[in-house]
């Protein structure tokens, strides 16, 4: 069955699609029908156009054809004899897609993941003359609002790397208007001079042919039979002279000239763009995937633009020194107002906003996950409390033609910190590799199998159980939805959940420093983000969402402008940011047959001021190696999962964390090291310590009365702070 139908006065063109009827109800359910209205153009020859039967009007708007990432068939049954027909999109990337066979030029379209407005053009021969038809449209996606959504997704992104949304050789479009502010970017120049170039070219050659000229004098030396008109500056000297045939007399004259400042200006502006043209079309030559047709296009105007410098009417003009005021034959003048004006275009800027020129951007996959990446930056920076300092490392980076891509890896770095103090890292596309030394690969990340290379990485910096322990989560962008639903609410794909596992499993901690030291456990959670739709109260229930608690690896629905699920987002990692490490760690699920040891329990114990100097000074200075305690030590401390000790200071409080290596019984005179009488040499025990971490830079004391009736505290590093003195 037809879907889109074009009858023209030279041929009949069908546009097919077998799972449409599919497409538009999960469109419609994501995006609503009236999101789904598009406007087509075609140029003249149409007699009648319809979808599904429905005629159409040319410029007036009907339901969408075009999708992202479906398969279109199209037929184009001539009517009568005709010769190297062809088909292809703005940048005739689709030929090799279609054949012409007899009267019937035939193929397929699918513009994956590319949306916005695009085109269907044939050029054909109709005897000995050359025809086009141009079929104009917008490619919509499914899964989001093209007119609301897309645009939200380019202007965040714009707003924090500009420039970084553009792209090149795309099959669809954009418009946008100049602007006065920012530089002008590469790719927007060689835009605009493409709808220019054929204006440009024709202004160039109407001024040449009929140029703007004004009358220049000049001195000349002449003799009296030569003289046209005797000048009343020079009588009194032909009298003196009338008898002199030779003499020759100073007289100017007044000529035609080019070289006026218009002209100067029309030079200037022709080599200036001839050669930033030829520059970008080296750097486009040396794409892939850059068609024989575009290359000849270009080389084509490349020649025009050679031809027209190298005219004789240039020789008599000079050269361009500056504007030193405002010219109306250049703002007013036939073809000098058309030179003026595409250089001034060429020179600025761009804004998004809809206008006449056409802006080719990177595919919506793309763009949502670098969205993704800004707004889980905004949503950590959001959640960490007080005044945080936001450091930016990330950067642009060119990707070999003229537009930019977001660094990866260490390339991409955003640390958030307080006071001087890190509080968490964010990173775009690390790939994880064997080579430690992979330049766009984490520190002390590794994977031994085979490259990983998850989109978003966040690391939580913990101090609780020890100095800068990196808590390390995974947030994987998907531009795709599950056909399925879970009490309507949108699902994750299910490749992309296994994903997150694979991801979990396959990166590991080595610590680069400690040769011996063995791979370690490094990610706790994985979490997709798409662009699913759903209402929050249902979305909360689902299983992708209750598979957060149980095995710490789920999904969030994330779409432009849905505030009620992105909060969904905020607070999980808000929760992730409060929580203390040893409640973090006492959630990862262990291996069957094992435990997990969180190592959460700390002793504090009084350092007396009637102890040795040496052994005191030694606390103070945060390097000691042993604790001993008094002859009594309370039997309720268990000693077994005892992994850190606290020294305590009175009148100043507690600094420093030791790790407990080995603890056993000593007697008193080996503590003391002096000679006790027999019966007082009571048992001890003795701490052999580690010097591990400080609490904080100064000491904090604690409540009063804490450490009076003992000299122990048995507590855990997230019970501490209940102890701290306010």
């Amino acid at each position: 069955m037809e879907l889109l139908t074009i009858h023209h006065e030279d041929f009949t063109m069908y546009v097919e699609c077998s799972k449409y009827e599919a497409i538009w109800g999960k469109a419609v359910r994501n995006v609503g029908s009236k999101s789904l209205l598009t406007t087509y153009t075609w140029t003249d020859g149409v007699k009648s156009a319809a979808i599904n039967d429905e005629p159409i009007e040319n410029g007036g708007q009907a339901r969408a054809v075009f999708f992202d990432n479906a398969e279109y068939p199209i037929w184009v049954e001539f009517d009568s004899h005709v010769s190297n027909a062809q088909f292809g999109s703005m940048l005739q990337t689709d030929n090799d897609r279609f054949s012409f066979r007899g009267k019937t030029l035939a193929g397929f379209i699918n513009y994956g993941n590319e949306i916005g407005r695009s085109e269907i053009q044939i050029a054909y021969t109709l005897g000995k003359e050359q025809r086009h038809f141009k079929l104009g449209y917008e490619v919509l996606c499914t899964k989001l609002n093209y007119h609301e959504h897309w645009k939200k997704i380019v202007e965040d992104i714009e707003a924090e790397y500009r420039m970084l949304a553009l792209d090149y050789m795309k099959r669809t479009f954009h418009g946008f208007s100049p602007d006065t502010k920012g530089d002008t970017p590469e790719l927007i120049w060689w835009s605009i001079f493409a709808d220019e170039q054929k204006k440009f070219v024709k202004a160039c050659r109407s001024i040449i042919e009929r140029p703007r000229r004004r009358l220049r004098g000049y001195e000349v030396y002449l003799r009296a039979d030569k003289l046209k008109r005797v000048p009343t500056n020079i009588e009194n000297e032909l009298a003196e002279h009338r008898k002199e045939q030779a003499h020759l007399y100073r007289v100017e004259e007044h000529i035609q000239s080019n070289d006026t400042q218009e002209n100067r200006f029309l030079k200037y502006a022709l080599n200036q763009i001839a050669a930033k043209y030829v520059t970008l079309k080296k750097r486009i030559e040396a794409i892939e995937n850059t068609t024989e047709s575009l290359r000849q296009e270009m080389n084509e105007v490349e020649m025009t633009l050679t031809h027209l410098q190298r005219n004789p009417f240039f020789r008599t003009v000079g050269r361009f020194k500056g504007m030193t005021q405002e010219s109306l034959v250049l703002q007013r003048a036939t073809g000098y107002s058309q030179v003026y004006r595409t250089w001034q275009i060429l020179r600025r800027a761009y804004s998004l906003f809809d206008g006449m020129y056409r802006l080719q951007t990177k595919d919506i996959a793309t763009l949502y996950e670098i969205w993704c990446f800004i707004e889980v930056s905004h949503i950590v920076r959001e959640q960490l409390e007080g005044d945080v300092e936001v450091d930016h490392r990330n950067r642009m980076e060119m990707n070999g033609v003229f537009t930019w891509e977001l660094g990866k890896g260490e390339h991409s770095r955003i640390l958030f910190r307080k006071d001087g103090v890190e509080l968490a890292e964010l990173v775009y596309n690390p790939k994880h590799t064997e080579k430690e030394n992979d330049s766009i690969s984490m520190e002390h990340l590794v994977v031994p199998t085979v490259p990983q290379k998850p989109d978003i990485v966040l690391q939580l910096t913990k101090d609780d159980i020890e100095k800068g322990m990196k808590m390390t989560y995974l947030f994987d962008a998907k531009y795709r939805i599950n056909d399925r639903t879970e009490a309507g609410v949108d699902t994750p794909p299910d490749d992309a959940i296994n994903q997150m596992h694979r991801y979990r499993d396959a990166i590991y901690y080595k610590d680069n420093k400690d040769a011996d030291s063995g791979l370690k456990k490094e990610v706790i959670g994985g979490y997709i983000l798409f662009p699913g739709n759903g209402d929050p109260m249902e979305v909360a229930k689902a299983k992708f969402q209750k598979s957060l608690d149980e095995v710490n690896i789920g999904a969030f629905p994330l779409r432009p402008n849905d505030v009620e699920n992105r909060k969904l987002l905020e607070d999980f990692i808000a929760e992730l940011i409060d929580m203390k490490s040893a409640a973090t760690i006492s959630k990862v699920i262990p291996q069957k047959g094992s435990f997990m040891e969180v190592g959460d329990r700390v002793l504090v114990g009084l350092v007396k001021e009637s102890s040795r100097r040496n052994y005191l000074k030694k606390f103070e200075d945060g390097e000691a190696d042993l604790y001993y305690t008094g002859p009594s030590f309370p039997t309720t401390i268990a000693l077994h999962n005892l992994h850190y000790f606290i020294p305590y200071f009175k009148g100043k409080g507690i600094r420093d964390v030791y790790e407990i290596t080995r603890v056993r019984t000593i007697k008193g005179s080996e503590a003391k090291q002096i000679d006790l009488e027999e019966g007082k040499d009571d048992l001890r025990l003795a701490f052999h310590l580690k010097p591990h971490h400080r609490l904080s830079e100064d000491y904090q004391n604690l409540k009063p009365h804490v450490l009076i009736e003992h000299t122990f505290l048995d507590t855990t590093f997230g019970k501490l702070e209940d102890f701290f003195a306010k």
